[in-house]
């Protein structure tokens, strides 16, 4: 397996997950664009496009670090030009930019549900649109072309909707455009895959939810070579799938998980949303 040449645009990949997900292809020698909106650091939160890009380097790859907000359709635009310019191409695209808000109906303001529509949704919406033209040439090219997204099997079971439904709507936006791609794009050669954690992972965006002991999640690093896997296998053939991480890294031998364990030795998770 190897991602070396590979032309990579990741959405919110600042930090936390879509960062690990980024330096594991920058172990290859990938090409990486970092499209995100934080340039200067967050008092909360660690991370800018600017220090990931250096840390992509640092691994070994490329890195374009491009200031992106994608709930404007104009900069999503113009950032994939931007990075298929540098790069020549795009042959993955990395859906990984998310907004959370863990409130019920009644407690959700109309511009926290706009705000996780527009990014979850409608972000991975657009990007995905504004990506076909160069992931079909990627195609062409037999370079394998890949749309993945951090987001979760879809399931009707009404205890996913009940405590938070507007977060749901919006992640589930997300799988449904797995879901719709995956079957227009066949003919296309492009794979299009969702992967979703089994257990909580300790990312700065869960510290921020209170009540999570983060001594009982895994490390992003479980997710980013869950997507490894997930991005090497043929794209004409591995496509329209709802990946769990440790089922993928199982298809691979990869049971022993200790080493994501935030805590060695721990054996009892937090299960993570949307995982019966």
């Amino acid at each position: 397996m190897t991602l070396a040449g590979k032309r990579v645009f990741i959405t919110g990949g600042s930090r936390g997950i879509g960062l690990a997900i980024a330096l594991r292809a920058a172990k290859d020698g990938a090409s990486i664009a970092i499209a995100a909106k934080t340039t200067d650091p967050h008092p909360k939160l660690p991370g800018t496009i600017f220090t990931a890009a250096k840390e992509i380097e640092d691994a070994g790859g490329k890195a374009l670090a491009i200031q992106c907000d994608i709930r404007d359709e104009n900069q999503i635009s113009q950032s994939m030009e931007k990075a298929a310019a540098e790069f020549g191409g795009i042959d993955i695209l990395i859906n990984n930019a998310s907004a959370i808000n863990l409130t019920n109906t009644e407690s959700t303001p109309a511009k926290r549900f706009d705000l996780m529509m527009g990014v979850n949704t409608r972000g991975t919406f657009l990007t995905s649109q504004a990506a076909l033209p160069h992931l079909r040439k990627s195609a062409k090219e037999n370079r394998n072309p890949h749309i993945l997204m951090l987001s979760p099997p879809l399931s009707m079971n009404a205890k996913w909707f009940k405590p938070h439904l507007a977060y749901t709507m919006a992640k589930y936006g997300m799988s449904m455009c797995v879901l719709g791609l995956a079957e227009e794009l066949k003919r296309d050669g492009i794979g299009v895959n969702a992967l979703w954690p089994r257990t909580a992972i300790d990312t700065a965006a869960l510290a921020m939810i209170p009540g999570v002991d983060v001594a009982f999640c895994r490390t992003p690093e479980i997710i980013s070579d869950s997507a490894y896997i997930i991005l090497n296998r043929a794209g004409k053939e591995c496509s329209g799938n709802f990946f769990i991480d440790d089922e993928v890294l199982a298809s691979e031998g990869v049971t022993d998980l200790d080493k994501y364990a935030v805590v060695p030795g721990t054996k009892e998770f937090i299960n993570d949303l949307y995982v019966d």
